[in-house]
């Protein structure tokens, strides 16, 4: 027996903005939470879906997050723009900033937007794909919680801490990857432990240091970082552009300040915006179509080109809805009570 449950798009999405209201969110912070909650499910991205509403409830009830801040947004330079969240959720912060952060990449070529002393719960790859839907090359950065130790190292003090990329696609969806420098993203090892699951070697160490697939030794002990110091060197750039460079807290700030609430990791974010036109000209369609041949040259030989399977997903969870397991829906209606 299948025990999931299959609900629409906008069925999540409205559970999800019901449930944030009835605790006290301001229904513009509770949409755009909502929102990207809807597209981890929608893109098939089960841990960053309807699963982050428990992360974003334990801040809320900790009282670890504004419920109804509203985000600043602040001309910096020409090609420089920032958003105070001023605590809140980080999804409108990074609404309200786009428009601000596009304006100057095609006005300067390249452009910078730090959202600063926000709670981020959500996947990347809503923001980068946003900005390349504008035409735009889009970088995105943050930290987290320090959960995942240096390679070589056991004890936790980097964060999961992940990077995408958006790269628009004439005619098409855009180019797109998002993924954690740690060996697996949080949620994967949390749903690992809920069900019963072992993880795949190299995730993570038990509390002593030894490699172990046991999820629950694992989020006591540490993560490990995709690829070894490669990894690791890349958390680090990203603790270190996303942390320090926009005067916001690193991993290990973030955990301390959550002081076991369980909630969504505080701290910042560094986007990056390039626009080809600007920086190319004329040429720029001709190069964005030498591009087109470089994905052509993956997929040709069988290869699986990120951003693929979510679009995939995403059409056919706009027929057909997704599943959901029956323990979460119960877990998230019952906050409705």
């Amino acid at each position: 027996m299948d025990d999931r449950e299959r609900l629409t798009i906008d069925e999540v999405r409205d559970l999800a903005a019901r449930v944030l209201t009835r605790h006290g969110l301001a229904p513009a912070h509770a949409e755009a939470c909502a929102d990207v909650m809807a597209m981890g499910e929608r893109d098939g991205g089960g841990s960053h879906g309807l699963f982050r509403l428990l992360m974003a409830m334990n801040s809320i009830r900790s009282g670890k997050v504004a419920l109804d801040a509203e985000p600043v947004v602040k001309d910096v330079a020409p090609g420089l723009a920032r958003v105070d969240a001023g605590g809140a959720f980080a999804p409108l912060a990074f609404r309200r900033g786009l428009p601000m952060l596009a304006e100057k990449a095609r006005a300067c070529g390249v452009a910078a937007l730090a959202v600063t002393d926000c709670c981020h719960f959500a996947a990347l790859f809503p923001e980068v794909e946003a900005i390349a839907r504008g035409g735009l090359v889009g970088f995105a950065f943050t930290p987290s919680h320090a959960w995942v130790a240096p390679a070589g190292g056991s004890r936790p003090l980097l964060g999961t801490n992940p990077i995408a990329f958006g790269w628009p696609r004439p005619g098409g969806d855009p180019f797109v990857f998002d993924f954690a420098t740690s060996a697996a993203a949080r949620g994967e090892i949390e749903l690992h432990r809920r069900e019963g699951r072992p993880t795949p070697p190299g995730w993570g160490v038990d509390s002593h240091g030894s490699p172990t697939t046991d999820a629950a030794a694992i989020m006591a002990g540490a993560m490990l970082p995709f690829g070894g110091h490669k990894g690791s060197a890349l958390s680090l750039m990203v603790e270190l552009i996303a942390g320090p460079l926009v005067g916001d807290m690193t991993s290990v700030d973030s955990l301390a300040f959550d002081d076991g609430a369980k909630g969504a990791p505080r701290g910042g974010e560094l986007l990056l915006a390039i626009d080809p036109a600007r920086l190319l000209g004329e040429a720029a369609p001709a190069h964005l179509a030498r591009a087109e041949a470089i994905f052509e040259g993956v997929v040709s030989q069988g290869a699986r080109l990120p951003s693929l399977r979510r679009y995939a997903a995403r059409r056919r969870a706009d027929r057909e809805g997704v599943l959901i397991p029956r323990e979460l829906l119960d877990e998230v209606r019952a906050m409705l009570d």
